[in-house]
């Protein structure tokens, strides 16, 4: 054995040099090489300018998408430095742009607080660019450096001198490199903008403009209200119970900004925020903000004797029923769980923010006596609900129990006991179901027929959710639980994945599905283990050839290779699962090495949110706007 290890000497160590490291191990720094890093990069840059932003030198930053799929992000900041560096003995400029972990923000003053601090932020874009150019105006000049991957291609070069009134400012454009980013990715105006629009909301004063060249789609954001106008904009398709509470308050060096709203929704909808950045896992800001209304409404509840000597404190799952906020913080020196900054660790920042709510919502409470009412009488009736729903719940794994834990009598299992092997198709109705099941792989396949539609959960509370037989089979099969008791280290499959019908009906129970889960059982989509099945619309035969179309274009398409011949092909439209025989639903839709399935995914928590409340909620204004806007954009509409 000892003859064959290789030798474990210095020439071993492998050193590597300037941002090859981000080359060579891009997960470490971007998140990885997927649609998500490629919009990440994007974030890393325009981080730059909201930290200029914050430190009042900065109110427009301008983001363009090319055709070439390059990007553009341009600031009028202060402009990065471009004066020679004393210990590095080059361009400041080309120190930013090509080393990791140097910046203005680590304690040299430029900075009180930012987003960017691990430091790696825009080296690391320019690492995995093919290229990136620099172009900065200060100090009287326009200057410019141009990189490929990560390298310079020549020294700082001066373009030109400021013009008269000219400002100062960064514009950092640079192109994904094709060779670490594979396949076909391509950036999502959608996503951008979503994640400007937060940006926007929780940077007061700050104008942020997305431009897309491909498709001569722009938008501009600005909001005077700043988190005040985000709730606002979460609630939109809401009842509000009472003003929106808001509050801003520096403490020990650290900024609170706080905006809360209670609404007539079953359901929470709480966004934290560092230093402008979405931290999407929450952290000690959003602990400090969900301790401090629970124990502010308890204590009010008491004053006012609104809950008796014999209640039980309200708890935090009673109070956060209906509950709308958004919690900001400005950090100094702040500590996220990694690089891709989805939490906040910091344990001072939770002291904080409860200290700012509780003193002024209690405040807020006594002087909107109506509003405060209305939240003690919906914390109330929250309370009763979840005491019903324990009981359901215990009743669930009671009757589980005395069945030793016999799954839904409908489901159809597979033999495979361990869940990362197993699939749980839900299938809408019984002929589906039948088809499903003879063509489904018995070892590794489950399938759950649903009859009808389930409940819609957007509009009734978890106790009268789990009286719906349909939602208690669905609870059964997956063993996670629901509510206080969800669990994914009980789930029986790691994938589950919805196949309905091609028609109205069919995405009326996906929307009704996805409405559920979203609500009631999230982390089976932030786990990425559900997906919705693509079933063909047409099959195309042509002699003994079969050929399946899974839209119109793709069904034209193959008419169109076909030829003359196409004349004579039979075309069908599948609008039910239930009209393909076994074989076929195996073949299209089940098989793994044909089947194509969407993962779901939520990229953006407080649209998905709006979206469902408007979708799925008692407000018909919204809806009815909604269906007129998008009207245009329907393809193949049943009626």
């Amino acid at each position: 054995m000892a003859q064959q290890a290789k030798s474990y000497q210095a020439e071993n160590i492998q050193v590597l040099e300037g941002l090859e490291a981000v080359r060579r191990r891009p997960g470490m720094y971007i998140g990885g090489t997927d649609i998500k890093a490629l919009h990440h990069i994007v974030y890393e840059v325009v981080d730059n300018s909201i930290d200029e932003a914050m430190a009042g030198v900065c109110d427009r930053i301008e983001v363009t998408i090319h055709k070439d799929r390059s990007v553009t992000v341009a600031d009028n900041g202060r402009g990065i430095p471009v004066d020679q560096h004393k210990t590095a003995k080059k361009s400041a400029l080309e120190v930013v742009m090509t080393m990791l972990h140097a910046g203005g923000k680590f304690g040299g003053g430029a900075y009180k607080v930012s987003g960017g601090l691990h430091g790696v932020g825009v080296s690391a874009v320019n690492a995995v660019s093919e290229w990136c150019e620099a172009e900065v105006s200060r100090d009287g000049a326009v200057h410019k450096q141009r990189y490929e991957r990560g390298v310079p291609t020549g020294p700082v070069k001066v373009l030109r001198k400021m013009k008269p009134g000219e400002g100062t400012g960064t514009r950092i454009t640079f192109k994904f490199d094709p060779i670490l980013f594979k396949g076909d990715l391509d950036y999502r105006f959608e996503t951008l903008m979503q994640r400007f629009r937060e940006m926007a909301f929780v940077t007061k004063g700050i104008t942020i403009k997305l431009e897309d060249e491909r498709d001569k789609r722009e938008m501009t954001f600005y909001f005077e209200g700043g988190v005040t106008s985000f709730v606002r904009y979460l609630n939109r398709e809401r009842e509000a119970l009472h003003p929106v509470f808001h509050r801003e308050q520096e403490v020990d060096g650290v900024i609170v900004d706080v905006a809360v709203q209670y609404t007539d929704a079953f359901t929470e909808s709480v966004l934290a925020f560092a230093n402008t950045i979405n931290t999407i896992d929450g952290g000690t800001h959003m602990t400090g903000l969900r301790s401090a209304i629970t124990r502010t409404i308890n204590d009010y509840a008491r004053k006012n004797g609104l809950l008796k000597d014999s209640d039980p404190n309200f708890s935090g799952d009673d109070t956060r029923e209906g509950l709308t906020g958004i919690v900001s913080v400005k950090v100094p020196d702040p500590q996220f769980e990694s690089q891709t900054k989805v939490k906040l660790m910091n344990p001072e920042v939770q002291t904080y923010v409860a200290q700012v709510v509780n003193e002024h919502f209690a405040e807020f409470l006594e002087q909107n006596p109506s509003g405060a009412r209305a939240i003690v009488a919906k914390c109330l009736t929250s309370a009763r609900a979840r005491d019903a729903a324990r009981k359901a719940r215990d009743l669930v794994i009671r009757k589980s129990a005395l069945e030793s834990l016999t799954l839904p009598g409908k489901l159809a299992d597979c033999s495979e006991r361990e869940p990362e092997k197993s699939e749980l198709y839900i299938v809408e109705g019984d002929s589906a179901g039948g088809s499903a099941k003879q063509g489904r792989d018995r070892h590794f396949q489950a399938i759950l027929p649903l009859r009808g539609k389930i409940l819609n959960t957007e509009r009734a509370r978890l106790d009268k959710i789990l009286g719906n037989n349909e939602v208690k089979a669905l609870i059964s099969a997956l063993g996670t639980g629901i509510g206080e008791n969800f669990s994914l280290d009980g789930l029986r499959y790691h994938s589950v994945i919805i196949m309905t019908d091609a028609d109205v009906d069919g995405s009326h129970i996906r929307t009704l599905l996805l409405t559920f889960f979203f609500r009631y059982m999230e982390p089976l989509i932030t786990g990425g283990y559900l997906y919705i099945a693509q079933p063909p619309l047409y099959s195309v035969a042509s002699g003994k050839e079969v050929q399946w179309a899974f839209s119109d274009r793709e069904r034209n398409s193959i008419l169109k290779e076909l030829g003359p011949k196409a004349e004579k092909a039979s075309v069908q439209r599948y609008k039910g699962l239930g009209e393909m025989n076994p074989e076929q639903l195996w073949t299209t839709t089940m098989d793994p090495e044909n089947r194509s399935l969407l993962r779901v995914k939520i990229e953006d928590a407080a649209e998905a949110d709006r979206v469902f409340s408007m979708l799925m909620g008692d407000e018909v204004a919204p809806r009815k706007r909604f269906i007129q806007t998008h009207a245009k954009e329907v393809q193949n509409l049943d009626v």
